[in-house]
């Protein structure tokens, strides 16, 4: 079963709004959205936390993600590569368009600081089977 857009940013004017059917367990908490100098790309940064066990759920974004573990211990799972752990104080990178997902292996609620590199009008995230 495919799950769609789930998590959807509206950017227009400079204002950002979430819609989220967030899963139980996971939160992703918007904290800023403006536009970038390049034409066409939007800026979005938001706070992900999770449960211990939990996964974000397998998706993509239309742009490069730039994510900074806060808190926890995570495994990040990218396709076409061999996962990962990060952990609190650790840095990553998501290419655009890349499937990815992360799951908290801690015993303890886990937090990611990620910013996005998007194009404008798109969703921030697109969730896939």
């Amino acid at each position: 079963m495919k799950i769609s857009n789930v998590l959807v940013c509206l950017v227009g004017l400079g204002v950002m709004g979430w819609v989220s059917a967030q899963k139980p367990g996971f939160t992703r908490v918007a904290l800023q959205s403006h536009e970038l100098s390049v034409p066409g790309r939007m800026g979005v940064q938001a706070r992900a936390e999770f449960d211990p066990g939990i996964f974000a759920g397998r998706h993509t974004h239309p742009g490069e993600e730039l994510g900074y573990v806060l808190e926890g211990e995570f495994e990040l799972r990218m396709d076409g590569q061999a996962p990962r752990v990060v952990k609190a104080g650790e840095a990553f990178m998501v290419p655009a368009n890349t499937i990815h997902d992360a799951l908290n292996i801690g015993s303890t609620k886990g937090k990611i600081l990620a910013t996005y590199f998007v194009e404008k009008g798109k969703p921030v995230a697109t969730f896939v089977d």
